[in-house]
């Protein structure tokens, strides 16, 4: 079930949300954090999907911070992003 939440932070865009995340955040208050440059070049050729479909889906976006922050993904997490941006390139 998916519904709309507004961003915790801003208060003005609206997030589409599955389950029960309580702290959601819009793509306008992620971009910065986003942008961060990927210096691993395995990492920068997997990250290099269209920008509507991190706007489109939390997870991608998730995902990519944690990589940001951690420096690392494990192999159960690079499966799930890949899974999920074919997903999205499939659905267009």
């Amino acid at each position: 079930m998916q519904f709309k939440q507004l961003c915790f932070k801003c208060k003005k865009n609206y997030v589409l949300v599955t389950g029960k995340e309580k702290f959601v955040k819009c793509y306008d208050c992620e971009k910065h954090g986003l942008a961060q440059e990927i210096k691993n070049s395995k990492m920068k050729k997997l990250f290099d999907i269209p920008v509507e479909f991190y706007k489109e889906n939390i997870f991608l976006r998730n995902i990519k911070l944690y990589y940001l922050k951690f420096g690392k993904l494990s192999e159960k997490q690079i499966e799930a992003f890949k899974k999920t941006a074919n997903e999205l390139k499939n659905k267009e």
